[in-house]
Order: structure tokens, then sequence, then C-alpha cells
């Protein structure tokens, strides 16, 4: 089966969802948590920027390149897992359809750390450019999707409407949990496997 896969990222964590085409119905394939930071960095990892306030600018900088680098990391080998489950399943993943935010200015890791809004920015902007490098590493056709701009991408590809319809009843096939960020991450879904037809 074809499936695509959305994914909607908060901080060390993202929420997965991957759809595929039976016969002329949509299934939910695959849903669940993935982890974006290793259990023993948990405390430091999903807010690398909050946890470099505070240190001097050479040790912040530090940090927060390993945060991004252990987010990169964590991201790919939970790809590859998501790409070898599929393979087992007989699936082919035809796209990852990745809900962004913002994009953000080239700030150094200074000028994110000297306003406290900007660290939340930069965090809200490092696990979605994580998975979608992770993505990327595993040969995966990536779409980022501005999540501000979801709906009316929605409606490029197909009716709103009948999408709406449509992913109501993929989460009460699925059961729970389905609450928005799994919403979010099977439009997502959607507009890729849409995409991928034409």
């Amino acid at each position: 089966m074809r499936i695509a896969v959305g994914l909607k990222a908060h901080s060390g964590w993202a929420a997965l969802v991957a759809i595929g085409l039976s016969g002329n119905d949509l299934r939910v394939i695959d849903r669940r948590r993935i982890e974006l930071v290793d259990p023993g960095d948990i405390d430091w990892a999903k807010q690398p920027y909050h946890a470099a306030d505070g240190l001097p600018p050479k040790d912040a900088a530090k940090l927060v390149q390993r945060g991004i680098d252990a987010a990169n990391r964590v991201a790919v080998r939970e790809m590859r897992a998501l790409v070898e489950r599929s393979k087992k399943a007989g699936h082919k993943i035809v796209g990852c359809g990745v809900l962004v935010g913002t994009p953000m200015p080239e700030w150094t890791v200074d000028q994110i750390r000297a306003v406290h809004v900007r660290m939340h920015k930069a965090e809200g902007v490092l696990f979605p450019a994580a998975l979608t490098v992770a993505a990327e590493t595993c040969g995966l056709n990536v779409v980022a999707i501005p999540e501000k701009t979801l709906d009316a991408r929605v409606e490029e590809s197909m009716d709103l409407a009948v999408a709406m319809e449509t992913m109501a009843a993929l989460g009460k096939s699925a059961g729970p949990p389905w609450g928005k960020d799994q919403k979010t991450a099977t439009l997502a879904a959607m507009i890729v496997l849409e995409e991928a037809s034409r």
C-alpha cells in the first residue's frame, strides 16, 4: 500500500500519523508518539535554548548545538524505524508532511537567548527541522506545511469539507487518542497522499 505520513512536532516529541488508501477508503496505518530526545537528556534537550540560558556564550552555543545534533540523531533513528516498519508491512511511503511554524531570522544563539520569546520560537523550529532532516536522510519526499496555512493548503489539494469529514471518520475508526495533534498530522498526510497521486 502507498502510504503518507503526517508529523506534528512539540518540544522533544512528535505526533505521527500514517495513512494509506485501501481500495477507495483511507485507513490509519500507523499512529504513535515518537520521542525526539533520549530519555537521559530530557531535562535539557527538549528545551536546549532554555537550558543554555545563563551560561557563558561559548558554553551556551555548544549546549545548543549538542541539543540540535541530538534531536537530529533521534529523529533519524525514529524515521528509520518507521521506514523499516512500513517495509515489513509491505507499504511504500510516498512522502512526509511536516507541520512547521513561521520561519525564524538567522539569529545567533546569543541573539536568541537575549529575548525569552525567541528561545521558545527557536525550540519550536528545532524539532520540525529535525524531522525534516530525518525524512530527507531516509530518502523520503518531504512536504513542509506551515501550520497557519494548513486549511488553505488542504483546499488546494481537495475539498476542505470532505477532508474534514474523512479526517473525523479516520479518528473514529482509529479510536483515542485523536486530539488536535493527530488531526493536523492526518491532514498533512492527506495532502501528501493526494499530491503523490496526481
